[in-house]
């Protein structure tokens, strides 16, 4: 085995270490689950009375697949809306004009330090204070996710963009391109790859927070499914187990939709950076012409 950069390989003591505190650690997490395991079934939460509400199609149909639907449809229109918000709010950060600076770096400080619950809960209560106006659950959920994570996504494009080597868009403004040519062509195509991970992983956040409508009632995975069920059947512990194995399946989608995106966007980068190695450049007279 090779050394590496930071640190020797380790040597035969310390791989017989290192797999006795792998085998201690996989043996605590087995007694950890055996204890959970064995006090669930003390109390009676693995009788099949309690699970069998799980099996009946009409639970499926009419309480948790329209409580997934509200999730999904709530999650995707914010996402969309908050992507907006934290590419305008973002590119206003990076503004040279000190007139749209400051008030983006104002909205997205305030917003970003502000509990998505609050916002959520204001966003119908204060409609209705201001106005009188009862604004629906779904869009006052929507309004709460857009305006956080909106805010924390304006800060992941701006540090994407400001990431990328400046020796790059140097050299764009080098060749007469305007800042706007710079931002769209250089800056954003190599920024986004980077920020890709991070996007990702402020949707999962935001996926999971529309769990926070549960407070307006609105009719989501964990209303439907942990409130509603349980009233009826009496089965809180196998009904969060439940919408917990959904919620976790639908996030495992989107961490592999994020790779299959990260990997297709870096071979995309590379062929075309192959191409114009292989192009040769037309109109550039020789050297000395």
């Amino acid at each position: 085995m090779s050394a590496g950069v930071l640190f020797d390989a380790p040597g035969p003591r310390a791989r017989l270490r290192h797999n006795v505190l792998t085998l201690l650690g996989v043996v605590l997490i087995l007694l950890a689950a055996w204890f959970v395991w064995a006090r669930f079934e003390d109390a009676g939460q693995w009788d099949g009375a309690l699970w069998k509400p799980f099996l009946d199609p009409e639970v499926w149909t009419g309480l948790i697949l329209p409580g997934l639907w509200g999730t999904l449809s709530a999650a995707a229109v914010a996402a969309v809306l908050t992507l907006v918000f934290g590419v305008v709010f973002g590119l206003g950060r990076l503004s040279d004009h000190w007139w749209l600076r400051l008030p983006a770096t104002w909205v997205v400080e305030f917003f970003r330090a502000i509990p998505v619950l609050i916002m959520i809960f204001f966003a119908q209560a204060g409609a209705f204070a201001l106005s009188g106006y009862v604004m629906p659950a779904f869009w006052a959920v929507v309004i709460g996710l857009t305006l956080y994570n909106g805010s924390v996504l304006a800060e992941v494009f701006r540090a994407g963009v400001q990431a990328v080597p400046r020796g790059q868009s140097e050299a764009a403004y080098a060749l007469g391109l305007r800042k706007g040519g710079v931002m769209r062509l250089i800056l954003l195509p190599q920024a986004v790859t980077a920020m890709l991970p991070a996007i990702v992983s402020q949707m999962v956040v935001l996926l999971k927070d529309t769990a926070l409508g549960y407070i307006i009632t609105y009719e989501d995975l964990l209303n439907s499914g942990f409130r509603v069920i349980p009233a009826n059947y009496g089965n809180v512990i196998p009904a969060a187990i439940v919408v917990a194995a959904i919620y976790i399946l639908i996030n495992l989608a989107l961490g592999r939709l994020a790779t299959w995106l990260e990997r297709r966007s870096r071979r995309s980068r590379k062929s075309t950076a192959a191409t114009a190695k292989a192009d040769p450049v037309v109109g550039v007279p020789p050297l000395g012409a």
